[in-house]
């Protein structure tokens, strides 16, 4: 009788199982849930720096002051300023502390308004196994340009589809109240493909087409996350900066990665 239940009980644990992975059911595997104040954890974030225009002739200087980005209440802001002619901002990265290969990656925020901003929550290789930009390859997984208000972007760029040649691949979404209240901006990335979703509505699918090409399908490697505000640029500022526009800011609730 023992066995007998013990029997029923294994097979009732390998029904339940089968039914959590039939449901998609996916395992935290990292968090930054910014539950403290002060700076960005240098455990989890990087600064990237500079003033040189970033390949896309942006206008902020990116620097590692609190005051572009800092830690209060549960959120992390970055803070884009405007002083005596000059913008700065922050630019957080992950790099080689905590990187990704596969999965579903996941950014609630709160984006900023005015014409010339240019949020973006974003992936790129961390290694150099394809060389450069944009055989290496890049994820957008948000991305939006204050001239386009609500309009929310997801992207990818491979040395076949980028916007160099104008063949990028991605989609929108229109997100009423985009920065008014938070939404989640995700990926679910797997060998097949990558899916981008806005508050878990799927709106835009890149499909390996296993040719074999790191051209088309270079995301087999570790990337790291990207979290900024670009001002102007080649395309945050196609349509101008707002002559009284003086401050932006971006604010995330929290970053979360999952294995599928």
């Amino acid at each position: 009788m023992k066995m007998k239940i013990l029997t029923h009980f294994t097979v009732l644990l390998m029904l339940i199982a089968s039914a959590a992975f039939s449901q998609g059911n996916k395992t935290l595997v990292w968090a930054e849930e910014f539950n403290y104040e002060g700076a960005p954890a240098s455990g989890h974030w990087s600064y990237q720096t500079g003033d040189h225009g970033w390949g896309n002739n942006e206008l902020q200087n990116y620097t590692s002051s609190i005051e572009n980005a800092f830690v209060k209440n549960g959120h992390l802001t970055i803070r884009a300023i405007k002083a005596d002619g000059k913008w700065t901002s922050a630019r957080l990265i992950t790099k080689n502390k905590q990187d990704f290969l596969y999965g579903r990656i996941e950014a609630r925020a709160r984006l900023p308004k005015g014409r010339g901003t240019w949020p973006a929550i974003w992936m790129m290789p961390t290694g150099s196994d394809y060389g450069n930009w944009p055989e290496c390859g890049e994820i957008d997984i948000m991305e939006h340009v204050g001239y386009d208000p609500a309009v929310v972007h997801g992207t990818v760029h491979t040395g076949a589809y980028n916007h160099l040649k104008d063949t990028q691949l991605g989609n929108s979404m229109n997100i009423k109240g985009f920065n008014e209240s938070f939404h989640v901006y995700a990926i679910e990335w797997t060998p097949d493909k990558i899916d981008f979703f806005i508050d878990d509505q799927k709106y835009f699918t890149f499909e390996n087409d296993h040719k074999g090409d790191f051209m088309t399908w270079p995301f087999d490697k570790h990337f790291h996350l990207i979290l900024n505000i670009a001002i102007g640029g080649g395309w945050g500022g196609r349509k101008g900066i707002d002559p009284a526009l003086t401050e932006a800011t971006m604010e995330v609730d929290y970053v979360r990665a999952y294995r599928l």
